[in-house]
């Protein structure tokens, strides 16, 4: 089996792989992500980005199989990214409490000139919430570094009311798509099950 690039530095996506006994390495992709412009499709864009992380990833890696992956959350045309600060996660959770929106993973699976990507969509509803639960939130969880500025694992998930989907596609990684992608390029999953 060829070398596994997983690029990211989402600590929740090498958890998620980590499930499974398959060797691999995490790098971060430089790849600048406000590169591609948001054209009213979240799914696409998602697996644009994905797409775009793995090809960067590819030339420094040339021998190697690369996975990507891109979260975002999306809201009545919106996207919502990473805050830039924590006004602007405030402002963001506040926007999203009481509401529904979606989370759009885009994974890409990359060998050689094998190049496959998909995009996973999960339901989210918040309860209402207020400011100073927000802030509690935020100073429990950090938010800088999650698309919408919130986590759904562990007590994170204090914030959902309901999903309907894939729970490890809000973490960052959908578990069936990614066993999907990685098949096409030759890593079978199947083969690397452990226990917990």
């Amino acid at each position: 089996m060829k070398k596994l690039i997983l690029g990211s530095q989402s600590p929740r996506r090498r958890d998620i792989l980590s499930f499974f006994s398959v060797p691999f390495e995490q790098v971060f992709s430089e790849f600048d992500e406000t590169q591609v412009p948001f054209q009213n499709d979240p799914a696409a864009f998602a697996c644009e980005v994905a797409e775009r992380k793995a090809i960067s990833l590819a030339e420094r890696f040339p021998d190697s199989t690369i996975l990507t992956a891109d979260t975002i959350v999306y809201r009545d045309g919106r996207l919502f990214l990473k805050p830039e600060s924590m006004q602007e996660a405030l402002v963001m959770l506040s926007e999203l409490a009481g509401k529904e929106h979606t989370v759009y993973t885009g994974v890409c699976a990359l060998r050689g000139r094998l190049r496959f990507s998909e995009a996973e969509s999960t339901r989210v509803i918040f309860h209402e919430l207020t400011d100073i639960q927000i802030r509690a939130y935020h100073k429990q969880f950090n938010p800088l570094d999650k698309a919408g500025a919130y986590a759904i694992q562990g007590g994170g998930s204090i914030i959902v009311k309901r999903i309907e989907g894939c729970y490890y596609n809000i973490m960052g990684l959908p578990l069936n798509t990614t066993r999907r992608l990685l098949a096409k390029v030759g890593i079978d999953l199947w083969e690397y099950l452990k226990s917990v």
